[in-house]
């Protein structure tokens, strides 16, 4: 959907914090277009008491974007914060392209990668409960071609809306039917879970931002080859390996889809059955890129989003990847955990260490 196009991005943040937008998360949302293969030609950034509740940046603003949009010849506007579908529609209106917001270009990125038939549904289900309350858009348009109007029989429904209304009920019968085959993976997963219980072998979940390298560290601690590339949401299917960090025995260490600002509700709603793994899993290793500047904020992101899922009790052992790539200022800042790098090698045996203590002391 966004390959080869160029856009002109936009944030909001108020005064309260509620909405928050800013260098940092416009630079995260230009990265997430140009994963989906697009690119960006110029960015706007508008502060405001509150959303305007028609355009959501307000309708200066609005026209502001719709000017630089034409100037630059942008094919689309994606908005770094979460629209309501009165507000995409009216903001289509103003800049006069289409209109997207990041939790739709999370969704698309993640439709292009979902590789396992359990990635493709929970995907699918984030995106048709994103786009329910979003066809009441077109069933306006529709309805006015029905030709309703007085006959003999009085007021007539238009052919747009009966259309509107079919869409709706196939649309929420084919939600019905992803949730009952999510269900039914929940299940074959604890069945899976029970199994892997009495035979008593500890489990370790992998967990941290998109794109801190957890798959990378996975293969430089299992000898594996699961792929590995410098690009978000490289990993949506969780993969499990036998790790052997010592003599005392192994250990199942499993990845997991990383974490991202404003990640999508439904998205989270969606990948539950996978994620769930968090909340069974004997220890948590979360993976914090210390290369990245913004490394103290997507490790706070990360934990909220474990509380949320509610895997908090579980020991975590905070493990600061690419510490080869790491400015000395923040290596300096850094306070507890493990140093590693799973490019060279840096770190492991002490990770090893961390990881059976954390489980002994269960």
């Amino acid at each position: 959907m966004i390959q080869d196009l160029s856009a002109i991005l936009a944030g909001l943040s108020t005064r309260d914090g509620a909405r928050q937008s800013d260098d940092a998360t416009l630079d995260e949302l230009e990265a997430l277009l140009e994963t989906a293969g697009g690119r960006a030609l110029g960015r706007v950034l508008q502060t405001r008491d509150a959303p305007d509740p028609r355009t959501f940046l307000g309708a200066g603003k609005a026209e502001e974007i719709r000017d630089l949009a034409n100037a630059m010849g942008a094919d689309l506007v994606v908005l770094d914060n979460e629209l309501s579908p009165s507000q995409t529609r009216h903001l289509e209106t103003v800049t006069g392209v289409p209109v997207m917001d990041r939790s739709l270009l999370i969704l698309d990125i993640f439709a292009d990668r979902a590789q396992s038939a359990e990635g493709r549904v929970q995907v699918e289900l984030a995106r048709l409960k994103y786009m329910l309350p979003r066809l009441a858009g077109q069933g306006v348009a529709l309805s006015r071609q029905g030709g309703g109007g007085a006959g003999g029989g009085g007021a007539r429904r238009g052919a747009g809306e009966t259309k509107l209304e079919a869409d709706r009920r196939h649309i929420r019968a084919r939600i019905d039917k992803l949730t009952r085959e999510l269900e039914d993976i929940r299940r074959q997963r604890g069945v899976q879970r029970r199994r892997r219980l009495r035979g008593e072998t500890p489990s370790v979940a992998l967990i941290g931002y998109t794109n801190a390298g957890k798959s990378t560290l996975l293969n430089a601690l299992c000898r594996e080859s699961v792929p590995a590339r410098n690009r978000l949401f490289d990993t949506l299917d969780t993969t499990t390996r036998r790790w052997r960090p010592d003599e005392a025995g192994t250990i199942l260490l499993t990845d997991t889809v990383g974490f991202i600002r404003k990640l999508p509700h439904h998205l989270i709603e969606a990948f539950k059955a996978t994620l769930e793994e968090l909340t069974y899993a004997d220890a948590l290793l979360h993976v914090i890129d210390a290369s990245s500047p913004e490394w103290a904020e997507q490790a706070r992101v990360a934990d909220e989003l474990v509380q949320r899922l509610g895997a908090g009790a579980a020991p975590c052992v905070r493990v600061f990847n690419k510490c080869d790539a790491a400015s000395p200022d923040t290596l300096d800042e850094i306070g507890g955990g493990v140093r590693v790098s799973a490019k060279t090698g840096e770190g492991l045996n002490e990770l090893a260490q961390a990881v059976r203590s954390a489980i002994r002391d269960l």
